[in-house]
This record gives C-alpha cells, structure tokens and sequence, in this order.
C-alpha cells in the first residue's frame, strides 16, 4: 500500500500533463503498471545489491581481495543511481521541490558519497575514507519509497505522534523523579555522583537494558530499582500498543493505489474504480501487482 507521500507526489512535485515526460513519471513514479513494476523490481536489486557491497566491502579481508571488484561494481551502481536522480528531476514539473523532499534527499545521499571522495581526496587525511563508504548505507531508505508496509508503518507512527510525545514526556517524568530519588538514596558513595547519572540509571533500568555499571547497595534503592523494572515491562507495551492500533485501523480502512486518471490526472482511485472520481473519465484497467 504506496503511503500518503507517493499518492500525492503528482500534486507535490507537478506531474507533466503529455508526451514522453508523462511516460517517465508513469514508469518511475506509478506502481500499477507493467512498466513500473519492473522499474521498481530492477531498482530493488540494485539496492540490494549496493548495500551487500558496501557490508562486505567493510570486512578487511574480503575487501582486499574483491577491491577492484567493489570498485567496479560501486561505479556501476553509482551510475545507475545518478541516471535514476536525474531521469525523476526531469519527469517533474518542479524538481526543485522533489530534491528538497525526504526521498529526493535520500536519492542524493545515494550518490553523493562515490562522487565526493573523489572531488575531495585530502578528506583521508581528516577521517578515515571508510567513513565516506559507509554513507552509502544511506541507500537502504530507498527501499521504503517501494515496500508498501513501509508507508503504512510510517503513517501509522506519524498518525499517533502526539499520543506518542504524551507517553515520553511522562517517562522523562518518571526517570528524572526517579533518577533523583536515587541519587538522594544511594549518594556518590555507591557511583550515584549527581542527578543526571541517577536519571541515566533510570533509563537504563526502565528500559530493561541494564548495564550493571551502576547498580544499587541499599535497601531502598534495590526496592525503587524493582519498582522500576516492573514498570518497564508495562512502559515497553504501551506505544507498541498504540502504534499497533493505528497500523490496524488503517489497515481495515482499505488498500489505495497508484491509478491515475490520463483525462485529468487525479491519483487514489480504488482498485475496483472504473471511472474517475473527479471527471468521470473512464481508468484503465487495474494491473494487480506491487511493488
């Protein structure tokens, strides 16, 4: 299920109303087609492909012996990544606004990284070049513009962020009481040597990670430290909970899709639509398939 952003990219970026620009938005940006099934299949696999290099390529052993290989290979699929940058800038009416959206930033952060070790050589001397290759990993939030749960994830968490911020403006309450309560209990003669170190240990223990670097010698202080793992086993539950409800709801309100109308180009017609819901124009046929 393509996410808000993509149903809307028509309107956002400025779809081209006729000839070959038309065609290439249709095959880059439109996921109900033959065209753009396979556009994005192909896409996927350079993705893919891209970022098993770039893990394998940290690996010091393989990467002297596959060096030339990866070399090659990052070209490649640099190459593949610049053409697909430009061919989506020409495709829309208002590039601009493309490259300042959240996938035009992740498109150019998937090519800039081969280009700039190259404009900028003395950087190695700065910070270690692995560090260059290793933005290239950047290139696995692309995947999100093609999996539809991606989308319906996104939406869900950015449909209960204030529910969210509730729940973590609460916690922070409840570390900083609880961090301080701690410091007051255990004092710097147990580690607890200021405020802020007594609400790290809260955090720690809410969260149920539990370093041990600082742990509690009093009473007191193991009773509060019970106290608060009992209360992250229920902290944990609940944004998973209310993410889990809003991905539900959505999910039962139905399945849109990439149709768009060639009379007056509105997108989000329903899978069983047969005529535009804007003009009336007859829609071709839906072609089952995602992305």
């Amino acid at each position: 299920m393509p996410d808000t952003m993509q149903l809307r990219d028509g309107q956002r970026f400025g779809r081209p109303d006729t000839g070959w620009r038309l065609r290439l938005y249709t095959i880059i940006f439109e996921a109900d087609t033959r065209e753009g099934r396979l556009f994005d299949i192909v896409l996927l696999g350079f993705i893919v492909a891209s970022v098993a290099v770039v893990i394998a390529d940290s690996i010091e052993s393989v990467h002297v012996r596959f060096k030339t290989l990866f070399s090659v290979l990052e070209w490649i699929f640099t190459a593949a990544f610049t053409a697909e940058y430009i061919a989506r800038l020409v495709c829309v009416r208002r590039p601009l606004r493309y490259a300042r959206s959240f996938y035009g930033v992740i498109d150019f952060l998937a090519v800039l990284p081969t280009y700039f070790a190259i404009l900028v050589p003395g950087m190695s001397a700065l910070i270690d070049v692995r560090v260059l290759r290793l933005l290239r990993v950047f290139r696995i939030f692309k995947l999100a513009e093609y999996v539809d749960e991606f989308g319906a994830l996104g939406q869900a968490l950015y449909s209960s962020r204030r529910k969210i911020l509730v729940f973590m403006m609460f916690v922070m309450l409840v570390v900083m009481v609880m961090g301080t309560l701690m410091y007051v209990v255990e004092g710097p003669r147990h580690g607890y040597t200021s405020i802020p170190v007594g609400i790290y240990w809260a955090i720690t223990t809410m969260t149920t990670v539990g370093f041990g670097d600082i742990t509690p010698h009093t009473d007191l202080g193991r009773v509060i430290a019970s106290t608060m793992m009992l209360l992250g086993w229920g902290t944990l539950a609940v944004p998973t909970g209310i993410v889990s409800a809003e991905f539900s709801s959505r999910r039962m309100s139905g399945v849109p899709t990439t149709r768009t109308c060639h009379e007056c180009l509105s997108e989000g017609h329903a899978q069983m639509a047969r005529f535009c819901s804007d003009c009336g124009a007859k829609l071709p046929p839906y072609q089952t398939g995602t992305r």
